[in-house]
């Protein structure tokens, strides 16, 4: 519907983009606060012995990183693609070293809560949400639920936000397309070819092999339904940040365990 609107009413379609620009500013607006309260809650009412498994995504996470790296790297060998884009040297400046790349790590970590939270710095807000989670671990039953009541409150929010993922899409779809316009497009033509053909082999192919090896059966529905409810969201809204709200959305609704999705899909959204 978007595609047919830039088609055929591209002025109403730009127009239509300040929906998306809405959502997307939503997405951005919650997830800090949601992450933060949701780790929050979840190490403070943690109970001791309860599995978490944070090493098997970690692993998991590496092998399909690397399976995709590799995907890329045979494909940009394979169909050789070129993109000249216009260089502002001046604006942009790679870091000098591990050092600096561990100085600005730790300088994350150590960040005002408060400005992390503004900020959307998500390494801030991941380090002071465990070590205040940690803390309230000791705290009364009555403050560790009113954690628990807080972070309901917040995921009610974002069930809210989230309804609307439909129109912001819509309008994202549109105002990009009347934005860029299908002419523009053409030149880029291989490198889209190219950059999405490799999309879509990682994640029908190498994604479901890397499932069905951990969970041993059929791994399509999960990876349709995770591509339909997290990976259109992500692709049109091009943010991280906006996807965690969704991701931590749809971790629910599969049942998975709490205290393993708040960790891990801020952390890998950082």
């Amino acid at each position: 519907a978007g595609l047919l609107l830039a088609s055929f009413f591209p002025a109403a379609a730009l127009k239509v983009g300040f929906i998306g620009k809405v959502f997307v500013s939503a997405l951005k607006a919650v997830a800090p606060v949601l992450v933060f309260v949701l780790v929050m809650a979840s190490i403070a009412n943690h109970r001791q012995g309860q599995q978490t498994h944070i090493r098997p995504i970690l692993l998991l996470y590496l092998v399909g990183t690397f399976s995709a790296a590799v995907v890329a790297v045979i494909a940009s060998f394979a169909f050789p693609s070129s993109l000249v884009l216009a260089s502002h040297p001046g604006e942009m400046s790679p870091p000098g070293g591990i050092a600096e790349v561990l100085q600005s790590l730790l300088l994350s970590v150590v960040d005002n809560p408060v400005n992390a939270l503004i900020s959307a710095n998500f390494i801030g807000i991941l380090a002071w949400a465990i070590g205040l989670g940690i803390a309230f671990r000791h705290a009364s039953d009555t403050t560790r639920n009113l954690l628990s009541e807080l972070s309901n409150g917040v995921s009610l929010i974002v069930k809210v936000v989230i309804r609307f993922a439909p129109l912001g899409i819509f309008g994202l779809v549109a105002s990009t397309f009347a934005e860029s316009g299908v002419e523009a497009l053409k030149g880029y033509a291989h490198l889209l070819v190219v950059l999405l053909g490799c999309m879509l082999f990682v994640a029908f192919v190498v994604n479901p092999l890397i499932v069905f090896l951990k969970i041993r059966r059929n791994p399509y529905p999960l990876v349709l339904t995770c591509l339909r409810e997290s990976g259109m969201t992500a692709f049109f809204t091009r943010s991280s940040a906006a996807n965690i709200p969704v991701n931590l959305q749809l971790c629910e609704r599969l049942g998975l365990h709490e205290d393993t999705y708040s960790v891990s899909i801020p952390l890998g959204a950082t």
